[in-house]
């Protein structure tokens, strides 16, 4: 697609997003990637109130080129891309259940929700858990730096996910499908639930290999 189109997409997804209540008043945050830079909604931005035209261009070093002041978690897109260069879009929620998780203490920093689904599998794979920081440290973008180059998707420790996809579309179904699994993951707390094995685990890597 080109910029006007991305623009128009990242509007439509904001507002699908906002709709079903996964972010709220200004939280939440989402870009893509551009051949001359990269495009991010505005700080202390409604996903549901997007305008294409407002949204921030940035350059690689982070200079704002048009549109609104960016976001001020610029710096973690960022750092997702530069890590992973297959990242083509990210969205950072603060979504109700996956921000529940990553408030819970006794996660494997590793991969913080099981493989419960099989879907979670090929859209997520293993989610690592990024030690807290406070909102705007530049520390978090480092922390994320090291672990977007071996993921797709993390979440921050009381905050909330991050995920990235080769389209918005994949990055947008990929950030639905944690929110729902981590929705699982506290219903069945204490009910002992059965979780894909390794060798199920490696099956859906065969047959499932571009799912995310």
């Amino acid at each position: 697609m080109n910029e006007a189109a991305l623009r128009e997409a990242i509007c439509r997804c904001g507002a699908s997003l906002f709709a079903r209540g996964l972010a709220t008043g200004s939280s939440g945050n989402v870009s893509v990637r551009l051949d001359d830079g990269w495009l991010l909604t505005p700080t202390n931005s409604c996903l549901g109130q997007l305008e294409p035209d407002r949204l921030a261009k940035l350059d690689w070093q982070g200079r704002l080129l048009s549109g609104a002041p960016a976001s001020k978690e610029a710096f973690l897109h960022r750092a997702m891309y530069e890590a992973c260069p297959a990242a083509a879009a990210i969205i950072h929620l603060h979504s109700t259940y996956a921000a529940a998780v990553s408030c819970m203490s006794g996660l494997d920093p590793t991969d913080c929700i099981p493989p419960l689904t099989a879907y979670f599998v090929m859209k997520i794979g293993k989610l690592p858990l990024v030690p807290y920081h406070r909102p705007g440290d530049p520390a978090l973008g480092e922390a994320m730096r090291q672990m977007a180059g071996r993921h797709s998707a993390v979440l921050l420790a009381n905050h909330g996910p991050v995920v990235s996809g080769p389209t918005i579309e994949s990055a947008l179904y990929a950030t639905e499908e944690l929110e729902e699994t981590a929705k699982l993951f506290l219903l069945l707390r204490g009910h002992n639930p059965r979780i894909l094995d390794t060798e199920e685990i490696a099956e859906l890597a065969r047959v499932f290999p571009a799912e995310k």
